[in-house]
């Protein structure tokens, strides 16, 4: 009887672990309230239970090189390259894309409405010394400003107080930014979500370079044996399926749609 009952409990905890994972995922992604949507899909349509660990992208990467997620899904290629490079995800699966934006004070002190280019708008801003929040901490977002700083041949360690790295996520430096009436940049979806815009508006959008890509990457079981693998697959092939699609196109805010489905069958 005793030896029933504990092969029972042993298949019960075993089929628990089997429909949970956790998945790390960027503060942008978090901010655009797309999870609260696709979450209780995902678990209606395949049993599971994903945990998110909301992070930017740096600490998600490195999350799953220690093995302490399932999965990552993030937004800065080179990064994720080089995560796969080094052995500690299995493949990079493209799911969805939006846009970084310039957002700054209505009146726009540096002038950056109608740049012709994200260089020119930075340009301006470093030249004009107008308030700018970065965000500081090694995520997407700001991976993705510091390599457009490096293209407008600028080093923001040379900047003087007015550039400010606050080292937060992207719902937090956008309530920086509206505090202090500053530029920013920050991914189409947050800003569209995000309640205390203030005086602030999105001044510059619409340069290629903006691309906001982001991909799901399994970690490697060969590094991490306790890696739900089959939790993970499973996720992956719902997040690049029809129903995926179809709320990942139609979900928007004010009638503007936040994310565009690009997965690959």
């Amino acid at each position: 009887m005793i030896r029933s009952l504990i092969a029972l409990i042993f298949v019960f905890t075993t089929q628990l672990h089997a429909e949970t994972m956790k998945l790390a995922v960027t503060t942008s992604f978090n901010n655009s309230g797309l999870s609260d949507v696709l979450l209780p899909v995902i678990k209606e349509d395949i049993g599971l239970d994903v945990q998110l660990l909301i992070v930017g992208t740096g600490q998600a990467i490195r999350l799953g090189e220690a093995g302490d997620v399932d999965a990552i899904l993030v937004h800065s290629k080179p990064a994720e390259e080089a995560f796969l490079a080094a052995g500690h995800g299995t493949h990079r699966r493209e799911i969805m894309y939006n846009d970084f934006v310039l957002i700054g004070p209505a009146a726009d002190p540096a002038k950056i409405k109608g740049s012709a280019t994200t260089v020119d708008a930075l340009q301006k801003i470093a030249t004009a010394q107008s308030a700018f929040v970065s965000r500081g901490d090694d995520s997407g977002t700001h991976k993705k400003e510091l390599s457009l700083w490096k293209d407008s041949t600028l080093d923001p360690d040379s900047f003087g107080p007015w550039y400010k790295a606050v080292g937060a996520g992207m719902g937090a430096s956008l309530n920086t930014a509206s505090g202090v009436d500053a530029y920013i940049m920050a991914d189409r979806a947050s800003w569209l979500n995000f309640g205390n815009k203030a005086g602030l508006e999105l001044l510059f959008s619409g340069d290629p370079v903006l691309f906001n890509q982001y991909a799901y990457l399994p970690v490697n079981p060969e590094r991490h044996p306790h890696v739900n693998t089959d939790a993970v697959a499973a996720l992956e092939n719902w997040l690049v399926s029809p129903k995926a699609a179809e709320l990942i196109n139609n979900y928007k805010i004010n009638g503007e749609a936040l994310f565009v489905f690009n997965a690959k069958p």
